[in-house]
């Protein structure tokens, strides 16, 4: 029954322009997929828990790229939890030719961190062979005001850089969205579940590497599309000895990957997820996971036209974030304005798990009743918001589990 109904869309372009175009119409208002797989749930410094791709609103000429890792900090935990693995090698990579291959690479590693009081120092490496470094900025557990962030521009290639603690930008109700996906796996389908209204992110942090580029250095014979996919990594041998630190041997394989929110966490099988974060958006393309993705749909009773929008955006084209150069971004808070909104790249104000539970819903408008993020956006890069900091006594640390 699934694959007399099913079809792949006859062009993969026009199917993610159709996509698109309706979902920017639904003017929705970003869940994460933090822990979603067993490997990543015990792998905290190598776990993604979002991705954004979009143009700067003061400069569309520039690009800019970040992915979260290590979510759930709270504020006491900030110097403990506040930092990179030195081991994990942070991939963006960048589709620019129209395809699910990868074209370019900005890889991020980090110095193993000496001192909570003192950066790390990061190495950016592009696919063209150019190198920088840049300093981390320093999380706090005492002070009751974050440092100012610490950004870093490289002269030669016009990147600018920031990693460090930020707010978690994620702004989604967990609990409601895991029992209204329930309700409409029993068939019984309960939209109460989804008015609790409560950011499960909220008075919360999460470390992350945010990088800002040329549009110039970026663009392929796709023109003015470009596609992005963030991936962790470590290399594939680790040997361990009883009197010295472990070494890390061999080529680095992927430990997690995300594009679009919620695929992972929503249409992949639990058992797959760890298989679905260590392979490649080729592979997506290919049909790797297409048959499981199709059965959670038909088990969420989405209806074909539904099925047919959610593969086009993750499937056929692979899991990657699309962003048209050509399309202005403007507003606060890192842009606002809807013509730019998810999914066409994603801001970290765009509200995309709203987006995919409307098409769930049969592209009925359905939200988490979560529509903003809990603290305000930055205007200016890195556009996410400085970390909490231990409150005074007797006032309200924000989370709102």
């Amino acid at each position: 029954m699934i694959k007399s109904t099913y079809k792949r869309p006859a062009s993969r372009l026009f199917a993610l322009g159709i996509a698109t175009a309706l979902l920017l119409a639904l003017a929705l208002p970003a869940g994460a997929d933090v822990g979603d797989s067993t490997l990543t749930a015990i792998d905290a410094g190598a776990d993604i828990g979002g991705v954004y791709f979009f143009l700067d609103p003061a400069d569309n000429a520039k690009v800019v790229m970040a992915m979260t890792v290590r979510g759930f900090i709270v504020p006491a935990q900030n110097e403990m939890r506040g930092f990179f693995a030195s081991d994990v090698q942070f991939r963006f990579q960048i589709e620019n030719t129209g395809n699910a291959k990868g074209d370019l690479f900005i890889d991020v590693t980090f110095t193993k961190q000496t001192s909570r009081s003192a950066p790390q120092t990061a190495t950016i490496s592009l696919s063209t062979g150019q190198t920088f470094s840049a300093p981390s900025a320093v999380s706090s557990s005492t002070a009751e005001t974050a440092a100012p962030p610490v950004v870093t521009t490289d002269p030669a290639t016009g990147i600018s850089f920031f990693a460090g603690l930020v707010d978690d930008p994620t702004f989604y109700d967990v609990p409601a969205g895991l029992r209204y996906i329930s309700s409409r796996i029993s068939g019984e389908v309960e939209l109460s579940a989804l008015t609790r209204a409560r950011d499960s992110f909220a008075g919360y942090n999460t470390t992350a590497i945010v990088v800002r580029a040329p549009a110039s250095l970026l663009r392929g014979t796709a023109g003015n599309k470009l596609g992005l996919t963030c991936f962790t990594q470590r290399k594939s041998k680790t040997l361990r000895y009883d009197d010295a630190d472990a070494k890390n041997k061999g080529q680095f394989v992927n430990v997690d990957r995300m594009a679009h929110p919620g695929i992972s966490s929503m249409l992949i099988p639990f058992s797959r997820r760890d298989e679905y974060g260590r392979a490649s958006t080729a592979g997506d393309a290919a049909g790797d996971f297409e048959n499981d993705i199709l059965t959670s749909l038909v088990a969420l009773r989405a209806d074909l036209f539904s099925i047919n929008l959610i593969s086009s955006l993750a499937v056929t084209a692979g899991d990657i974030l699309r962003l048209d150069l050509s399309i202005p971004n403007t507003g606060t808070g890192g842009g606002n304005n809807p013509q730019a909104a998810y999914p066409n790249g994603r801001r970290p104000g765009d509200d995309a798990m709203d987006t995919l539970l409307t098409l769930l819903n049969n592209r009925v408008a359905q939200g988490d009743g979560v529509n903003a993020n809990d603290v305000a956006f930055r205007n200016t890069f890195p556009f996410f918001a400085s970390p909490h900091q231990p409150l005074s006594s007797g006032a309200d640390d924000g989370t709102r589990n």
